[in-house]
């Protein structure tokens, strides 16, 4: 029995080796899995909401509010990547301008948000210059 088993192995190994493609093995990475798309996600609720050099310099958000912006910010980007897709080569390229757009749209996020922050106590401020301006005319 132990020389049917082992010709049969010989048998099937050699006819696996003989249905293989030679030279022909590709690959690609665009588009991405869900599976990548929700640890994108996850890391952007985490890059928003956790102290980071990010929020040292523009704040945090809160976890809930950070979990909407997230999954807008990958939404975005994935379409705006998808668009440039060609369909040739192994999805680098569109890749690479996912991770851009993932990176600009975070950053202008933080960077609007911040500023809307700021703007009340600046805006009130001018207010009030004109407001004493007016009063002295």
């Amino acid at each position: 029995m132990a020389e049917t088993d082992s010709t049969i192995t010989q048998e099937t190994l050699s006819g696996e080796t003989q249905n293989k493609p030679t030279n022909n093995i590709s690959f690609s990475i665009w588009p991405p899995t869900q599976r990548t798309r929700d640890a994108v996600i996850n890391r952007l609720i985490e890059s928003l909401s956790t102290p980071s050099v990010l929020s040292k310099r523009y704040g945090t958000l809160p976890h809930d509010e950070a979990s909407v912006t997230a999954k807008l910010i990958e939404e975005e980007a994935f379409n705006a990547a998808g668009s440039t897709a060609n369909g040739d080569g192994d999805g680098i390229e569109i890749l690479e301008v996912y991770s851009k757009e993932i990176s600009k749209r975070m950053i202008d996020t933080v960077k609007s948000r911040s500023a809307d922050a700021s703007e009340p106590s600046s805006t009130s401020g001018l207010t009030e210059e004109v407001s004493s301006a007016e009063t002295e005319s």
